[in-house]
């Protein structure tokens, strides 16, 4: 019964992407790469590329390598911000992906359309309210609301409260919802209240067929949820989108290059566009230093809160058999709670 249930709930889900569980896997720079992806693909849920920056040529080759490795069901997710987006958006059009995933905002003008007229299915992360209604207008098929819990770039806004303000009022389309999720019990609740499936990074990032360096994988194992932290912004006037990480030498880096443009930017020895661009460069090159590399205290450690509830690698197929376990579990319990009780009222 608690299995039927949560099959009932992610019905929606898995008839839109097309797996036995809706699922997903979170796009993470020099995490998400072939391999991962198809692992989670391959395991029944929804492996999710990451396009990030990198060089276009490698972005083909990835997506090209995923394909041989698996022949269910895949995204790719494209940052709007990133430098290397029309180049990225170009590639995924011409090779005609089943799912894109456009992350970052608000995407420019013209590419949402491209995107539908290819026949792709166009699915955007909302972090707001008012953004998920913009994308509704423009005709997307699904909506990730991802909340400030989750790691990497973040949100100004919950989970939990996106949730309480998207899935009661918003049923045009699939709604997945993303941050903070570790585990199968607010899997079961999130789909309770209207989500067609939830989305998981950090836990998959700690996955045995996950690329990151061990040092990494021991980084995340070893942390608590509170040693996950924001970054701070010291001056509106530089575009900085928080990030969420673990707390090291390279969140203190960063905070002394992000003073240190403040400063120049005062003495009008830079533009507030080029400050935005050091500091996303620096973000760019720390995490490939503690994903590849393994160094855990000058590069970046990118996680969610969730983070907390990681304590062992485990292989990709283990961990969906453990949220689907505590799913159900979770599920028992609600349902113990709603039968009616013995006695007169």
């Amino acid at each position: 019964m608690p299995r039927e249930l949560i099959e009932r709930l992610w019905t929606r889900g898995r008839e839109f992407l097309g797996v036995r569980y809706p699922i997903l896997g979170g796009a993470m720079s020099w995490i998400s790469e072939s391999g991962l992806v198809s692992a989670i693909s391959n395991a029944g849920a929804f492996g999710v590329l990451a396009g990030g920056n990198m060089p276009p040529e490698a972005l083909e080759r990835e997506i090209l390598l995923t394909r041989e490795k698996t022949d269910r069901p895949f995204g790719v997710n494209l940052i709007t911000i990133a430098p290397n987006f029309p180049r990225h958006l170009e590639q995924v059009l011409a090779l005609r992906l089943p799912f894109v995933i456009l992350a970052g905002g608000l995407p420019p003008r013209g590419a949402l359309a491209r995107v539908k007229s290819s026949g792709s299915r166009l699915v955007c992360f909302a972090p707001t309210v008012g953004v998920a209604r913009n994308l509704l207008r423009e005709g997307v098929d699904a909506l990730i609301i991802e909340g400030h819990e989750a790691g990497g770039h973040v949100g100004p806004v919950s989970t939990a409260v996106l949730a309480e303000q998207i899935l009661p009022t918003i049923g045009e389309v699939p709604v997945f919802v993303a941050g903070g999720i570790g585990s199968g019990v607010m899997m079961v609740h999130y789909l309770l209240m209207g989500a067609a499936g939830v989305q998981l990074g950090t836990r998959f990032a700690v996955a045995e067929e996950s690329p990151a360096h061990p040092n990494f994988k021991q980084a995340m194992i070893r942390a608590s949820a509170r040693a996950a932290q924001p970054t701070a912004q010291y001056d509106p006037r530089i575009p900085v989108i928080p990030v969420r990480a673990l707390q090291n030498q390279g969140t203190r880096d960063f905070n002394t290059l992000q003073l240190g443009l403040v400063a120049q930017l005062e003495r009008r020895q830079i533009t507030a566009r080029e400050a935005g661009r050091q500091l996303e460069e620096f973000w760019i090159g720390a995490l490939r230093k503690a994903v590849v590399e393994g160094d855990v205290e000058r590069g970046s450690l990118m996680a969610g809160q969730s983070v907390g509830l990681v304590r062992e690698v485990l292989p990709v197929r283990r961990i969906i058999e453990r949220l689907l376990d505590e799913g159900a579990a979770e599920a028992e319990k609600i349902l113990a709670r709603l039968r009616p009780t013995g006695g007169s009222a």
